[in-house]
């Protein structure tokens, strides 16, 4: 697991529905905008064909997605990488939200009900990992 490095470059961060398309294309490689059209359309409320097109043509412009245009039916697939865009979004959050401290956020985190067994353990695992590495 690569954690998340604070120093790296800040990228463009995407919006909720652009972030939506990217984790359609993360979890199914490249795709056309009909089947990220779909996968949209069955998370949530119905969204229109041309806004989905618009939104992927958008994010193409800001460097989020590329798109391969050999064949008639183009297909898109994510520019970005996704430990990439969610370390520095959990970096973001980290700093407005904790003041910068992954303690706090880890503390908040593990006093919720909602942390298993086996989360926890995986948890103890990735720390011993990480003492090991020091």
């Amino acid at each position: 697991m690569k954690l998340f490095k604070k120093d790296e470059p800040v990228d463009n961060v995407p919006t909720k529905t652009e972030l939506d398309v990217l984790q359609v294309l993360w979890q199914h490689g490249p795709s056309t905008v009909r089947f990220v059209h779909d996968k949209l359309n069955e998370q949530k409320e119905a969204v229109i064909y041309t806004s989905t097109l618009k939104l992927m043509q958008v994010m193409k412009e800001k460097g989020m997605l590329e798109r391969d245009e050999t064949n008639m039916k183009h297909i898109y697939s994510a520019a970005v990488e996704e430990d990439k865009v969610k370390g520095n979004m959990l970096g973001r959050f980290v700093d407005s939200i904790y003041n910068g401290s992954p303690s706090s956020l880890m503390v908040a985190l593990l006093g919720n009900d909602k942390t298993s067994a086996e989360e926890l353990q995986k948890i103890k695992e990735l720390l011993n990992d990480i003492d090991k590495g020091k």
